[in-house]
């Protein structure tokens, strides 16, 4: 028989050193592995826009492989698939590679879309004036590409938040395995699975946020603006000129 629902057990864990050590690990995990899979991902979408088989066609296979095989699987490879080859890693740096190279995969795809959404006229207008490729990416295309690329962006952080809590398979102390070592030791199953609910709850409620602040700054320039943002940008660069 149950013993119901304990409420100071609840409580007593809503404010946990341990539990929020666990939370402050999801946190800076989710910041390296977006910050990490955001490098490569442009890489990788640089490398798959380019006229060159031999860049594009390894970045569409990389991409292929990543985003088609479950993380979870990626993981395990990586914790303990890499060891029988020589290479032996700790968790949290099993944790953080597995992430920054599955989320690579999604992010270069993001940032090609929004690459791509520049219409070629933007760049052929830049290139006319003598801008140079890097110069035309720089002030010309990436500009605009930042609308569309920053709210997909964020969700993407969002869903990181949560997706972090796959790492506790190779028992990375974050959130989730340390609500689950709890369990084990005190068997207040739904009180502290709240507890962890909450926590992801307060930290994705966070970034909604400053998620919207920093899509409303990106955006600004195409509320009220009469020309594009373009031809703006472009006169800053020659006036630097």
């Amino acid at each position: 028989m149950g013993q119901g629902w304990n409420w100071s057990g609840f409580f007593g864990y809503l404010f946990n050193p341990y539990i929020l050590s666990g939370a402050f690990t999801t946190l800076w995990l989710t910041l390296a592995a977006i910050a990490g899979g955001l490098v490569v991902g442009c890489a990788l979408a640089l490398a798959r826009l380019s006229r060159h088989d031999w860049l594009a066609a390894p970045a569409h296979f990389y991409i292929w492989v990543f985003r088609g095989t479950p993380l979870l699987v990626q993981l395990i490879i990586i914790y303990t698939g890499l060891p029988q080859l020589g290479l032996k890693l700790s968790v949290v740096e099993s944790a953080l590679l597995g992430l920054i190279l599955n989320e690579a995969a999604y992010l270069a795809e993001v940032v090609r879309g929004g690459i791509q959404s520049v219409p070629a006229g933007q760049t052929n207008a830049a290139r006319a004036v003598g801008f140079s490729s890097a110069q035309s990416m720089r002030y010309i295309v990436m500009p605009q590409a930042m609308r569309l690329i920053i709210p997909t962006l964020g969700n993407s952080i969002n869903g990181l938040l949560k997706t972090t809590s796959i790492t506790s398979v190779i028992s990375m102390e974050e959130l989730l395995r340390r609500t689950q070592v709890l369990i084990q030791e005190k068997f207040m199953v739904l009180e502290l699975f709240i507890v962890a609910a909450i926590y992801y709850l307060l930290m994705t409620t966070v970034w909604d946020v400053i998620q919207r602040r920093i899509e409303r700054h990106y955006g600004r320039a195409y509320g009220n603006a009469s020309e594009p943002v373009a031809a703006a940008t472009a006169d800053v660069v020659l006036e630097q000129r």
